[in-house]
């Protein structure tokens, strides 16, 4: 049986100091994987980088957010036909090698994230709270235990892609995408990774504006909206 073809999306903004490295670590962790890269309107280095490492870039001439990057990527690997598809920051947080298992949990899985240990003192505190609040508000929208409400690394199945269709162009994307995957009946599964935020890595994730967005998405699936 030959291996499945995988996608590896990685959305960038401002991220020069890291974007090699972690597409370094995903050529060794997953050889034969595409990578894709969304610039997402960056004002350094990360475009030409980008170009330099990647298998293919997307720019974006200004900032569009998370979610428009993701989709972005999203269509790319499945219009390549890609089976599976991994997702992972810029920003050198979630350490690559891990995506193996995450691949793997999708021997039983439809979505696989990866799930970040809130307890961790290294997750700065306001982090903790809204990924806790978050989580605990997610799972009684989907009826199910959510261990990591928030982290952008996940694989899932391209089937899945082509059925769902979050309309949140930031970091609620995500929050949708979760909400949409359960109510649609996929199987999510959580693989523990590495709670790793060093300090000289800033995250483009706005506590106030952001957490605003997935609040109102929240608020809209807790209503009763099914899409």
């Amino acid at each position: 049986m030959s291996a499945p073809r995988i996608a590896c999306i990685i959305p960038a903004l401002n991220a020069a100091p890291t974007l090699q490295g972690v597409v370094t670590g995903l050529r060794v962790a997953l050889p034969g994987a595409r990578v894709t890269v969304i610039d997402d309107g960056s004002r350094d280095d990360t475009r030409r980088i980008a170009r330099v490492c990647s298998d293919v870039t997307i720019p974006f001439d200004r900032n569009r957010g998370k979610g428009a990057a993701l989709r972005a990527g999203f269509a790319a690997a499945t219009a390549d036909d890609a089976e599976l598809v991994i997702t992972i920051d810029a920003d050198g947080q979630h350490d690559t090698t891990f995506a193996p298992s995450l691949v793997r949990a999708l021997a039983s899985a439809d979505v696989a994230i990866g799930a970040r240990d809130r307890r961790s003192p290294a997750m700065p505190m306001g982090r903790r709270l809204t990924n806790s609040l978050s989580a605990a508000a997610i799972a009684r929208c989907i009826g199910q235990r959510v261990p990591d409400a928030q982290s952008g690394y996940r694989a899932v199945r391209a089937d899945v892609l082509r059925r769902i269709a979050p309309r949140g162009g930031r970091y609620e994307f995500e929050t949708e995408f979760l909400i949409l995957a359960a109510r649609c009946g996929y199987r999510i599964d959580y693989v523990p990774v590495p709670t790793w935020y060093p300090a000289t890595v800033r995250s483009q994730f706005r506590t106030i504006r952001d957490s605003a967005r997935i609040v109102g998405t929240l608020w809209r699936y807790g209503m009763g909206a099914h899409h």
